[in-house]
């Protein structure tokens, strides 16, 4: 690739495209999505991070766009950050943990949005079994996924 002003030649990097992912705790469950895009299917709310945008600013923005809630963000859980977590792209996904009041209503890219409980998980999306399985167990024991 070549500087369009001056001809030089610059090198192109890729890197991972980062993302968020948030855990709405609210009525005693965890709200998630029906996708209305590919790949469809069950998942957490989130989405990619934009360009001079905070990951809790984007996670806010998300929740608010995918769900139609205002959460308020109570911690991180993980960073997932493998390459194969999204077929469509290498992703680095921040979890937050956040709390809501209210049903959801989809909007955005979501189709549906509804309440689940730990025993009446869907089939889930990307990699968002493996973060749920982490968050209940985050519960459960007190002990971050991590390293």
């Amino acid at each position: 690739m070549q500087c369009p002003s001056c001809g030089a030649s610059l090198s192109v990097y890729r890197n991972p495209a980062p993302t968020v992912d948030i855990i709405i705790e609210t009525e005693g469950g965890i709200v998630l999505i029906e996708r209305k895009n590919p790949p469809y299917g069950w998942a957490l709310p989130g989405g990619f991070v934009d360009y001079g945008e905070s990951f809790e600013d984007a996670a806010r923005r998300e929740a608010a766009e995918e769900t139609g809630l205002t959460v308020e963000l109570q911690r991180q859980l993980h960073t997932y950050s493998d390459p194969k977590r999204d077929a469509r792209q290498h992703t680095a996904s921040t979890v937050f943990i956040a709390t809501a009041s209210g049903r959801p209503e989809a909007a955005d890219d979501a189709q549906h949005a509804d309440v689940f409980f730990q025993d009446n998980l869907p089939k889930l999306a990307f990699d968002h079994e493996r973060i749920v399985g982490d968050y209940f167990d985050f519960k459960q024991t007190g002990k971050l996924p991590g390293l």
